[in-house]
């Protein structure tokens, strides 16, 4: 059996489908299950509740032998720091993993080894840790940035030819298609034969500029589109405005300081750790329709 966290965010719905394609025995853990796709709850089971919550997810455990693990973004849903928030999400489940001997494929970022203060990344990093000090087995998908991230600009890329990022415009920034991770977390769920713990590190054949991306973005959509970088005091405030805590807002800025500090480069990666799909791709297929009326 494998347990499934986030069963309808972007990695792990796609992780649901593989699964069940392969034939395998799934169960989701789902706040809300009337939002699960209705082949999904017509073949997976089902336990409703929070994946941070100690009774749900032995609950969601009880038999399993692997586990697809995400923390999901905080949000506007929490005053606490980013750590914090990671670390009492993740706390029973790492726990309850280790005691069953569950394998657990989990969604973190790239950049260990970092020297400094990285906000959300340092959070992911910090989740790394505590999973790997309670002995369980497990394998971390390093990842960069979401090329996702995105698609909420897509109206505007489209209308008014610009997104926009705190990232520094002329910075190589590493990015990864969610279809390519869902992938890898497929292939590792799959896989009967590791134990141990290990990182996975993953990132996309092609580390562009934003202002490369946005030459890319421009030949696909037909349109000049310009990237505009936006100063780190504007970003932090503009979250804060929408309604998140200014502790959060803080961790956002010092994400972007790291990124523009190549938190990305301190973790090695080899020609294992290339994804399939190529910047270009990706906006072909999942930008260009996202940005089309």
């Amino acid at each position: 059996m494998i347990v499934i966290t986030t069963p309808t965010g972007d990695i792990g719905r796609r992780v649901v489908d593989r699964l069940l394609g392969a034939g395998e025995a799934v169960r989701v853990i789902a706040r809300d299950p009337s939002r699960l796709p209705m082949h999904v709850r017509a073949r997976a089971e089902v336990v409703q509740g929070s994946h941070s919550d100690a009774d749900t997810i032995t609950k969601a455990l009880e038999g399993a032998d692997r586990m697809f693990w995400l923390v999901p973004p905080a949000g506007f849903r929490t005053t606490d720091r980013a750590k914090d928030y990671y670390l009492k999400f993740t706390r029973s489940a790492a726990q309850e993993a280790a005691s069953r001997g569950v394998r657990v494929v989990g969604i973190t970022t790239l950049g260990r080894g970092y020297q400094g203060e990285a906000g959300l990344l340092s959070a992911a990093l910090a989740m790394d840790e505590l999973i790997e000090d309670t002995g369980a087995h497990y394998r971390a998908l390093a990842l960069p940035f979401f090329r996702e991230n995105l698609l909420r600009q897509a109206t505007a890329m489209a209308e008014q030819g610009t997104f926009s990022l705190a990232n520094a415009a002329d910075r190589p920034l590493p990015t990864v298609a969610t279809r390519d991770v869902a992938a890898a977390a497929t292939e590792l769920l799959l896989d009967t034969s590791w134990r141990g713990q290990a990182r996975v590190p993953l990132a996309g054949p092609d580390d562009l500029t934003p202002d490369a991306m946005a030459e890319v973005i421009s030949d696909t959509l037909g349109r000049n589109v310009r990237y505009r970088q936006v100063p780190l005091a504007e970003f932090q405030d503009a979250m804060v405005q929408r309604g998140m805590s200014p502790a959060l807002a803080q961790d956002m800025a010092d994400m972007v300081v790291a990124q523009n500090d190549g938190i990305y480069d301190a973790e090695p990666r080899d020609a294992r750790a290339t994804t399939a799909t190529g910047f270009r791709q990706w906006c072909q297929d999942s930008l260009k329709p996202t940005a089309q009326p």
